[in-house]
């Protein structure tokens, strides 16, 4: 876990935990935007394609430029049914060791 104070890192975001990543196919994306607008729907994209825990407002850190925001990925589930091929297939045993 990045406990550090690091110029470029985010520290108004909460840490990410185990379990957000726990398995193959899950994922945090942390979204940097000049906007509202611009950060919110490039996460209705993501959110259009995959099972996505999304974010319902943005954040601005007093001194930095633009909005952040993060939403959660289940890339094993995909939303769109165009496209049922997009999701990560399974892992066997043997490559997840």
């Amino acid at each position: 876990m990045n406990q550090r104070r690091h110029r470029g890192v985010d520290q108004s975001m909460k840490p990410i935990r185990d379990e957000h990543i726990a398995e193959p196919g899950l994922g945090v994306v942390d979204v940097a935007a000049a906007d509202d607008a611009t950060a919110l729907a490039f996460q209705q994209l993501l959110a259009e394609r995959w099972a996505t825990a999304t974010a319902e407002t943005t954040t601005r850190d007093a001194g930095q430029p633009g909005v952040r925001l993060r939403c959660y990925l289940d890339l094993r589930q995909p939303i769109s049914p165009a496209a049922p091929d997009e999701a990560l297939p399974p892992l066997s045993a043997a490559a997840s060791q």
